[in-house]
């Protein structure tokens, strides 16, 4: 990992770089992100980048050397340009949906008396916004389609993988909510067969 940590973390036009002591501040258009510098790894700002240091080359240093290096890297692309996940929810009668800073989901059956109330009301994290592109899924082939997006890019993973996890896909009719462009292992449903008549 060492010579990624050696490599400096180039500033876009308008992000700035905040260091004091292990605390490293990173604003940009898209937002504000603070993060502690695992001791003894130390950084620099200057003439529009970040140089990440660590005190000698013994393996755990080498390897927080890199990491951290990674880490600020990854926090500079989110106040700058940000982070994405696209979720489908396949399934007949799926919806999703955005009210205020919750997020409504109806996955599936919900049996009687529920009328129209959505079957999961999860709260959108603070610094994270979600966009729906399709309220609706038709069927198993046409799924309702939502963005979560953020300047975080651990945030981000976080509440979509926790999302993922409230219906996961199931194998036979694929229904079930999954990132896009995830490939489903599919199984074929059990076949029942006809006995000889004799």
């Amino acid at each position: 990992m060492s010579r990624i940590g050696n490599k400096p973390v180039p500033l876009p036009a308008g992000v700035k770089v905040e260091v004091s002591g292990q605390t490293i501040k990173v604003a940009g258009p898209k937002g504000q992100l603070t993060w502690q510098l695992p001791a003894p790894i130390t950084a620099l700002c200057e003439q529009q980048r970040v140089v990440v240091r660590r005190p000698d080359d013994s393996n755990r240093n080498r390897a927080l050397h890199g990491l951290s290096r990674a880490l600020i890297a990854n926090m500079v692309r989110g106040v700058s340009e940000g982070y994405q996940i696209t979720l489908e929810s396949y399934g007949t009668g799926y919806t999703v949906g955005v009210e205020g800073r919750t997020l409504l989901l109806n996955c599936g059956y919900m049996g009687r008396g529920h009328g129209k109330k959505a079957q999961f009301e999860i709260p959108i994290p603070e610094g994270l916004n979600v966009k729906v592109e399709v309220p609706v899924a038709r069927g198993n082939n046409e799924p309702a389609r939502f963005t979560i997006s953020g300047a975080d890019k651990q945030a981000v993973g976080q509440f979509a993988a926790e999302i993922r996890k409230l219906r996961k896909p199931e194998p036979y009719l694929g229904k079930g909510i999954r990132y896009l462009g995830e490939h489903i292992r599919r199984k074929a449903g059990k076949v029942f067969a006809g006995g000889g008549g004799g």
